[in-house]
């Protein structure tokens, strides 16, 4: 994995307070009306203009920006022809004109491969500076310098920072193998971690973001494995005759909820990272799979047919006080913890593919948020604003990111391949 020397060399403003941020929304958004975001083209801010990095840096904020929710995103106003980006140089009048509540403006400046990326969010109505940040970095890093900044703007708007510059490890056919791969969440900077001309399937980050595991049939066996990203070492950390699957981290970032069947049928086991001091936590002599923590690590929910077919059960960390979650639909898997801990998505089986729900954990409020196509594998962004998610819908499998409620369902895959089992991390 490429490491990311992005320096942050100025901070020039810090955000409002949250307190002056929500009555700034009220204000300024009505209603729950979105709040109008403007974005003027990115100036050069010195040397000439590159079209190039121009047009590639206002398509990202437009693309974050649209996705976010709470913005209505506009072009500039016919006439606003200024270029200058910073307190003082330029008149709001045209944009308050247009209607804009918000202003992005962005400049940039290139030497060498060397890229300096200047932006700027101002409160229009008030004619003031919400936030502004320069980067400094490596050319090729554009793009994460620019997600950066969206994150930011999230944090002066909601007072908690975007999940834009995080990462989506996936599984991909492109090679003409499942293997891992590795890209921004809007699907560019794909890069391929895994090329063992196997089946690779579930990944999933470590807290850290700095390791991944994931199931491999490179041995001949579904077995488990955990890589670090930055060196590319593996490791091998379950291997029991039988399938080794479903790895996912705990929040401590020391164990990992697996489904084993080394014991006959498949059952949830807690392992540390080094694959030792294994617990079995459930004992039935039904299938279970698919193990999720809860963000604060107590509860675990996963599915199990012991009622016939499957369903998401949810239990105790330490395999205690098991119950139902599901209890509309015949076929339920692939449950997912929000972050916040107050949601859980998963999949229902319906008019021959799967669904995407979300329910509450204690079984309330459960509402289907995809329709067209089938849809698996749902997994929520670090923020717990997005989920990220495999959709059929087009043909070939293909990931989309959608907002929590199921609106804003967006295609970010753009190779050629097959793309399914997403995992979104922060860093």
């Amino acid at each position: 994995m490429t490491r990311f020397f992005l320096v942050l060399t100025v901070a020039l403003l810090l955000a409002l307070p949250v307190l002056a941020q929500q009555d700034y929304l009220e204000v300024t958004a009505p209603g729950g009306r979105a709040l109008q975001l403007a974005i003027a083209p990115p100036a050069p801010l010195s040397g000439s203009a590159n079209r190039a990095v121009a047009g590639e840096i206002a398509e990202l904020f437009r693309f974050d920006m649209t996705l976010a929710g709470p913005f209505a995103v506009q072009e500039a106003p016919a006439g606003e022809g200024s270029s200058a980006i910073r307190p003082g140089t330029f008149d709001f009048a045209p944009w308050k004109s247009s209607g804009a509540s918000l202003l992005l403006k962005s400049g940039y400046s290139i030497s060498g491969s060397t890229l300096v990326l200047e932006c700027r969010l101002y409160d229009v109505t008030r004619e003031t500076e919400l936030t502004a940040k320069r980067y400094t970095g490596d050319l090729k890093e554009l793009r994460r310098m620019a997600h950066s900044f969206s994150d930011e703007i999230m944090r002066v708007v909601t007072g908690e920072p975007g999940p834009f510059s995080g990462k989506v490890a996936y599984v991909s056919t492109v090679t003409g193998n499942k293997e891992i791969h590795l890209m921004d969440y809007d699907g560019f900077t794909v890069q391929r971690l895994t090329g063992n001309r196997s089946i690779n399937l579930n990944p999933d980050f470590s807290p850290s973001g700095k390791e991944i595991s994931f199931t491999s049939y490179k041995g001949g066996n579904p077995d488990l494995y955990r890589r670090e990203l930055f060196t590319g070492a593996e490791a091998r950390i379950s291997a029991h005759r039988g399938i080794n699957i479903g790895g996912a981290w705990a929040p401590d970032g020391n164990r990992i909820a697996l489904a084993m069947s080394k014991d006959g049928h498949s059952q949830i086991y807690v392992i540390d990272k080094y694959g030792k001091q294994a617990a079995r936590l459930t004992n039935g002599r039904t299938i279970d799979v698919s193990p999720a923590w809860s963000p604060d690590g107590s509860r675990i929910a996963f599915v199990s047919d012991r009622l016939g077919k499957p369903q998401v059960f949810i239990m105790d960390a330490d395999g205690k006080n098991e119950r139902r979650l599901t209890t509309s639909g015949s076929y339920n898997v692939s449950p997912r913890w929000s972050p916040k801990g107050d949601r859980i998505a998963y999949c229902r089986q319906q008019g021959g593919g799967f669904q995407i729900y979300a329910i509450n954990p204690d079984g309330s409020d459960d509402s289907q948020l995809t329709s067209e196509g089938s849809n698996e594998h749902p997994r929520w962004s670090p923020d717990g604003r997005f989920i990220v998610f495999s959709s059929k819908r087009g043909g070939r499998e293909a990931l989309y990111v959608m907002r929590a409620d199921g609106t804003g369902q967006t295609r970010v895959s753009r190779g050629k391949g097959s793309d399914s089992h997403p995992a979104w991390t922060r860093w």
